[in-house]
C-alpha cells in the first residue's frame, strides 16, 4: 500500500498545477464518483470519503490492467498529498 502511495506522489505531484487539479478533484463536493487521470496513475473518488489509487496500463490491443492498487480515506490522502506538496515547496491550500 505505502509503495503505491509513494510511487503516485512521485510522479503526480511534481508541479504546482497538477497538485492543484488533483486537489481539486478530491475536494470537490459536486463530483460524487469518477476518474482522475493523472500522468501515469488514476485517482478514483468511489464516494465523497473513499478513494482508489492504481497505476494504468494500456495495453496494445486497447485494453488496460492495473497491477496495483490501494485504497485511502479522504482525509489521509490529503494530509499525505499535502505533507508531499509542502517539501516540495508548492503553495499548500485549505481544502478542507
Amino acid at each position: 500500500m505505502q509503495k503505491v502511495i509513494e510511487a503516485f506522489l512521485e510522479d503526480e505531484i511534481s508541479h504546482q498545477e497538477y497538485y492543484d487539479g488533483i486537489l481539486d478533484f478530491i475536494t470537490s463536493l459536486n463530483i460524487r464518483c469518477g476518474e482522475y487521470e493523472c500522468n501515469t496513475y488514476i485517482v478514483k473518488k468511489m464516494d465523497n470519503l473513499n478513494f482508489i489509487l492504481f497505476e494504468e496500463y494500456v495495453l496494445q490491443d486497447g485494453h488496460r490492467t492495473i497491477h496495483n492498487s490501494t485504497s485511502i480515506f479522504k482525509d489521509n490522502l490529503i494530509s499525505t498529498i499535502n505533507e508531499f506538496a509542502k517539501k516540495q515547496g508548492f503553495k499548500i491550500r485549505d481544502s478542507y
